[in-house]
């Protein structure tokens, strides 16, 4: 069963695959950068370059360092299964004005390949319990006011809608169990 991990150089492989199957244009969503760096998929295709990526996205969560101006710590955690890279979910520990307004608390992301098979419900719901130990309750979550699928993820998680505000449905989702 497909679990969220600390990123991990064990997948590096799955990992490369399926940022090969993105255009250009959905290359953010592998959520391959640091406070400082970003990486690209030749670039971490080097097993010592990936291992310096993979150690820079977990340091992003480190609360002790200071991220750059209009950047937030964020969690980010793997869904993988064995060393099968499924897909992402990033958690912010706070929202900046832009964050409130059109980003929120959670984001997360499936591989082409993987979708359609419920893993970003489960990559959600799996989630929440680590967004309330953030001290997030509830948790604010966007999507597109078009994406009918993420509107479904959200609202089986628990999400209740708040308001649309430029073309961006938002969501309140509760991370704690009664």
């Amino acid at each position: 069963m497909p679990i969220l991990v600390e990123p991990t150089t064990a997948v590096r492989r799955s990992f490369l695959e399926a940022w090969g199957e993105l255009d250009d244009s959905e290359q953010r969503w592998m959520g391959a950068r640091g406070f400082h760096e970003e990486w690209s998929r030749e670039r971490a295709e080097d097993p010592v370059q990936f291992a310096r990526m993979v150690d820079a996205i977990r340091a992003q969560a480190d609360e002790s360092l200071p991220p750059p101006a209009d950047i937030v710590h964020e969690t980010m955690l793997w869904f993988v299964d064995g060393i099968d890279w499924i897909g992402r979910v990033a958690i912010r520990h706070d929202l900046t004005p832009v964050l409130l307004e059109l980003g929120g608390h959670i984001g997360y992301f499936v591989r082409p390949s993987a979708r359609r098979r419920g893993y970003a419900t489960q990559m959600l719901t799996q989630s929440l319990p680590i967004a309330a130990r953030l001290g997030i309750d509830p948790a604010l979550l966007t999507c597109d006011e078009d994406n009918e699928v993420s509107r479904r993820v959200i609202l089986a998680a628990g999400g209740e809608l708040e308001d649309e505000r430029h073309g961006k449905l938002r969501f309140w989702v509760p991370t704690r169990t009664s």
